[in-house]
């Protein structure tokens, strides 16, 4: 399947039925998160059939069920762990959507997860899996003029690139960024606010896997 497919189909998801996942794709998962683990550094965790995380203790956990798998995203504590999480993160949630899993990005509305937090780590952001009941729909999102800035006409892989991360998902759909080309350098910033640099990372990773080309920063 096409990255771009993979993005557009992705949305966020709560409500999951009441079905395991596959052992199949159980160990397909696992050797991408092991994968990524490798290139970034992380410590990502898999959790499967563990429905403590998100038990409906607070009133605010009733917009999930039956949430019983979820990834999460531990690593050292350094300035660019949140940005890093998000990006790598990102990966991990495309890579389960292209095998038929849904998922949805959790700051705070959860328990205690069953991640390993070594000394010196923190746990960044749980994503939570599953199949949905429903595929989840689209979000609102800004105008493009807003999230970009070009000194020349636009080229088409930037447009390309911008689609993918106008569809990243962020933090209540705030889409705290602005990706910039100028010069022949593409970087890209973000405000203040509750996970921007989480959010920061997912949509630069969007937008790298849609563009083909690479962030300077």
């Amino acid at each position: 399947m096409d990255i771009m497919d993979v993005i557009r189909e992705r949305h966020s998801v709560r409500q999951f039925k009441d079905t395991k996942i596959s052992d199949e794709i159980r160990t397909q998962l696992q050797d991408e998160v092991e994968k990524l683990n490798k290139e970034s550094g992380l410590h990502m965790q898999l959790f499967f059939d563990e429905p403590d995380c998100f038990k409906a203790n607070k009133p605010h956990y009733g917009m999930f069920a039956n949430c019983r798998n979820y990834l999460a995203i531990v690593g050292t504590k350094s300035p660019s762990l949140d940005e890093t999480a998000g990006y790598y993160g990102e990966k991990a949630v495309l890579f389960a959507q292209s095998l038929g899993i849904n998922s949805c990005w959790v700051a705070l509305t959860h328990a205690k997860s069953q991640a390993v937090i070594n000394p010196g780590e923190k746990l960044v952001i749980i994503v939570a899996l599953g199949y949905g009941i429903t595929s989840g729909s689209a979000h609102k999102t800004k105008p493009l003029q807003k999230l970009c800035s070009v000194d020349e006409e636009m080229p088409d892989w930037f447009k390309k690139g911008m689609e993918g991360a106008m569809l990243a998902p962020t933090a209540v759909n705030q889409q705290k960024f602005k990706i910039y080309y100028k010069d022949g350098k593409l970087t890209a910033k973000t405000g203040i606010g509750p996970c921007t640099k989480i959010d920061l990372g997912i949509v630069k990773c969007n937008f790298e896997l849609a563009s083909g080309h690479k962030f300077e920063d």
